[in-house]
């Protein structure tokens, strides 16, 4: 039977998604959480998930940087966002990193059953065509794709700092979170910017904005 993992901060609709995946698949394993951090931990410790259902709006994370990490810390899952967001540069960018779907909270519960199906047994890729076909979408999927080399030289740890400094976090308090030293914190930023090709964590913010579509609205 299939592995699959929900990412979903908010119960209710966690409990509903749940419910259509159960329902969808009888007897599969359905595995729970409710950060990014918290759904790289479930990867960590289930070595195959078979598909990942995954909200964008979630806490300690910004953008689709947030996906990104669970991209690379999934790379053979089928990776779908289900989320209340289904606006064209969300769309196209969330489309850059390579993701199987892209599923609008608003779809009834059969249809998204449907989709859901067709991406864990026939492989298929779903995405709103309307909103996969604008100008906007294609412009952030270029954007995103400009991003992808440079993210991909970053180990997991640097890309949770990354994303701990577009939150604005200081050194101190990335520290805390990570229960690292200062100084090896330090270490992890001038990596991650010497990476990312930029100066300071103001130009790495800046250059990572193709990425926070959820916040430029």
């Amino acid at each position: 039977m299939p592995r699959l993992l929900v990412v979903e901060d908010h119960p209710l609709f966690r409990n509903a998604l749940v419910g259509v995946v159960s329902a969808a698949f009888p007897g599969a394993e359905v595995l729970q959480a409710t950060s990014i951090d918290g759904a790289l931990d479930v990867l960590a410790a289930h070595c195959a998930v078979d598909l990942v259902l995954l909200d964008l709006s979630l806490p300690e994370t910004t953008g689709l940087l947030g996906l990104f990490r669970v991209r690379v810390a999934a790379p053979r899952s089928a990776l779908v966002v289900v989320s209340a967001y289904d606006d064209s540069r969300t769309i196209g960018g969330a489309t850059a990193l390579g993701i199987a779907g892209y599923i609008p909270k608003s779809t009834p519960k059969t249809e998204m059953a449907r989709l859901i199906r067709s991406v864990l047994e026939e492989g298929a890729v779903c995405f709103p065509k309307r909103q996969q076909d604008a100008a906007a979408a294609k412009r952030a999927r270029a954007a995103a794709k400009e991003l992808l080399g440079p993210l991909g030289l970053l180990t997991s740890q640097q890309l949770r700092v990354l994303d701990m400094i577009c939150r604005g976090l200081q050194n101190k308090h990335i520290a805390y979170e990570l229960d690292i030293s200062v100084t090896t914190v330090k270490v992890h930023v001038s990596d991650v910017l010497r990476k990312l090709g930029v100066r300071s964590r103001t130009e790495a913010i800046v250059r990572m904005s193709a990425l926070d579509l959820l916040r430029s609205k």
